[in-house]
């Protein structure tokens, strides 16, 4: 009988795969245009400067995500892709950005998870709230019950159970990586080595399209 395969969960940055659709469109629609009406030089100018640019929007905005499965995390940034056995990884951390850092101390940035600082600000500004709903609650239903007893240990037992920190929706998907990280690090199918596979098929585009551009505008 065979095993389920079990998929990853992908993470990407929905702002991300939005900003960089709308910057395609305008490209397209800015080069085609260019291409079609032009004149002289301009029609292959706006060619090479297709070449360079469409990759790069490609790569910065579309592409990067990071794949965490039972037995690896692997992490596609904008021109090369990482694949670490959970048992190579030594810790995630966040900061200003987003790190894996392999046992061996390299560290891989997450670009697929950018972090929020504004989003930081209004989960703290949340949590502040609801603790402090949660403390006038407890304060009222006490004053309310004789005693402070009775009715009142009942609403403060709910509060607290309705009451939590909020975290920034970064920081969620961190967490829920690390408790990946915690349940598969020792098992013996996320052994293994770390692998580092250049994207290719991303820079050699754009590397042409700049060649083709700086020889353009150096013989005119």
């Amino acid at each position: 009988m065979t095993t389920p395969l079990v998929k990853d969960r992908v993470y990407r940055s929905p702002m991300a795969v939005v900003g960089g659709v709308l910057l395609l469109a305008i490209i397209c629609w800015l080069g085609v245009d260019a291409l079609i009406r032009g004149h002289g030089r301009t029609p292959w100018l706006a060619l090479a400067a297709m070449i360079l640019v469409v990759p790069l929007v490609v790569a910065f905005t579309l592409r990067p995500a990071v794949f965490a499965g039972e037995d690896r995390l692997r992490v596609r940034n904008p021109f090369r892709v990482v694949t670490l056995p959970w048992g190579e990884v030594a810790a995630l951390r966040s900061g200003y950005s987003n790190e894996v850092i392999a046992k061996s101390g390299t560290k891989y940035q997450l670009w697929s998870i950018p972090v929020s600082l504004r989003g930081r600000k209004k989960a703290a500004r949340r949590t502040a709230k609801a603790e402090a709903d949660a403390q006038r609650g407890r304060q009222g239903a006490a004053g309310r019950m004789p005693g402070g007893f009775g009715g009142g240990f009942r609403a403060l037992r709910d509060t607290d159970g309705a009451a939590g920190p909020t975290r920034a929706e970064n920081d969620r998907v961190m967490d829920d990586l690390r408790e990946l990280l915690e349940s598969r690090q020792a098992a013996e199918s996320a052994q293994g080595e770390v692998t580092v596979r250049w994207a290719y098929e991303v820079a050699a585009p754009a590397v042409a399209g700049a060649v083709l551009l700086a020889i353009l505008l150096a013989v005119g």
